[in-house]
């Protein structure tokens, strides 16, 4: 493999030190970074926060964070390729291509997201309480080109895959809307109607469509009950145990299971619910989890298994629709007693009040959801290739010369 030219990625950018003094840019401008690559809005506490130092990210402008520890062996860094103008932390790198006649922005930050750069980012970070990758060693850092034909090829490439993203995003987001309005709508004890009549064949004595069907409230309590089935037997093994995240999933076990024994443990049957009473520390979450049609699993003895009760008033995946919107994360929070640790008791999650419309109505937006559920599954690995595409490109581009 040949390259037009190995540079010195110092001999292409520059230092960007603009800062908002003027006070142009407000509070909705402040952006973090991420260590997907993105900017994101800043999750720190801006109270009372001056502005005027904060450093301005001009479009086609790059931002990195210095300090490389505890950040999942990756880079925090982004490039503005918005028509926005943003602005960051004084703590952050500001930068820009200072050679366009020889190197793409765009080309540039493929070249960021390949995991090689992560790794030789972290190789080359220093210190001890914490480590940075410093801005001169972000200069020494070499970087072969081809010539900008072949980088706008590459571009090209790169940009299409992530406006298919994009737009396939957006329909996401709009999917994501009828479900939360939904669920708003009875909530707010508003009549509601089938989502699909075809689906939900209800009809007047006379064949027209029904009038609107209104939702009954109930207490949580009365259509669910605790499961307390434990591995007495030790049918289940090692394999089986899993633990449960904020994301309300079930994922493989953390814990060191070294030397411990799982007849104790309790076994989570298909169409089962498990929820982690305790919340402190969480992110503001629950963990809780469904297994909806898997095979058994095991989880911790310390954990809360249940099931609906009512079959013919609920379906459990309505009610994991239920559980999944931000609002039931802030209801169990703000619920959640305790001194050392907050724990969200049994009792608690069965005084929830909610919002029962009819079967069908039920299985018509749980359709809706499944569908929502899916397409983000699909999005989130469509983001996991097209960076896993970036290396390919970038290797492509200096093969063609």
């Amino acid at each position: 493999m040949t390259a037009d030219k190995t540079y010195r990625l110092g001999d292409l950018i520059e230092l960007c030190d603009e800062r908002n003094t003027a006070g142009k840019y407000t509070l909705s401008d402040v952006k973090g970074i991420s260590i997907e690559k993105k900017f994101i809005e800043t999750k720190a506490d801006m109270k009372d926060v001056s502005l005027t130092p904060y450093k301005i990210v001009k479009q086609d402008d790059f931002s990195y964070v210095t300090v490389t520890s505890r950040n999942g062996e990756k880079i925090t860094l982004a490039h503005n390729g918005s028509e926005n103008n943003y602005i960051v932390s004084s703590s952050y790198i500001v930068f820009r291509v200072s050679r366009p006649d020889l190197l793409l922005s765009d080309y540039l930050f493929m070249f960021f997201n390949r995991p090689e750069f992560d790794r030789y980012a972290r190789f080359n970070s220093w210190g001890s309480a914490r480590e940075t990758f410093s801005w001169e060693d972000f200069c020494v850092t070499s970087i072969d080109l081809p010539s900008l034909a072949a980088q706008k090829k590459a571009v090209a490439v790169y940009s299409a895959l992530k406006e298919n993203l994009a737009a396939y995003e957006n329909g996401l987001q709009d999917l994501k809307l009828v479900c939360d309005g939904f669920i708003d709508r009875i909530k707010n004890g508003s009549p509601v109607r089938p989502v699909r009549q075809a689906l939900c064949p209800i009809e007047s004595p006379v064949g027209e469509p029904a009038e609107p069907t209104d939702a009954k409230q109930f207490r949580l309590g009365d259509l669910i009950e605790e499961v307390d089935e434990r591995n007495a037997a030790g049918k289940y093994t090692l394999s089986d145990v899993k633990g449960i995240s904020t994301e309300k999933k079930f994922i493989d076990t953390k814990a060191d299971m070294n030397g411990v024994l799982l007849q104790s443990y309790k076994v989570v049957n298909s169409d089962e619910f498990a929820y982690v009473a305790d919340t402190s520390r969480r992110g503001d979450k629950i963990a809780l989890a469904y297994n909806d049609g898997g095979n058994p699993i095991l989880i911790s003895s310390i954990y809360t298994t249940f099931r609906v009760s009512r079959p013919d008033l609920i379906l459990s995946d309505y009610l994991f629709m239920f559980f999944n919107r931000p609002e039931f994360d802030r209801y169990a929070r703000f619920n959640s007693w305790g001194s050392a640790r907050e724990t969200f008791d049994w009792s608690e999650l069965c005084d929830i009040q909610i919002p029962v419309p009819p079967l069908c109505i039920q299985q018509n937006i749980v359709n809706i959801y499944k569908c929502y559920i899916e397409r983000r599954r699909i999005a989130s690995e469509l983001k996991t290739k097209i960076k896993a595409v970036c290396p390919l490109l970038v290797k492509g581009s200096l093969e063609e010369e």
